[in-house]
């Protein structure tokens, strides 16, 4: 199991590599891309929280 810290980096990177991805898809006109981006920064924000929530249970 991953520690805290280790989630809510990777949580951070992967909402900041959907809002890229996020942006290419709008600015080359594929949806599919921007989709892509936004499911990635869903991903990103439940990781983060994941990594919130471990931190709160060590306390």
């Amino acid at each position: 199991m991953t520690d805290s810290k280790t989630d809510k980096a990777k949580g951070t990177a992967n909402k900041a590599s959907g809002k890229v991805k996020e942006a290419a898809g709008k600015a080359t006109n594929s949806t599919e891309t921007e989709a892509k981006g936004k499911a990635q920064q869903a991903k990103g924000e439940l990781q983060k929280g994941k990594g919130e929530a471990k931190e709160k249970l060590k306390k």
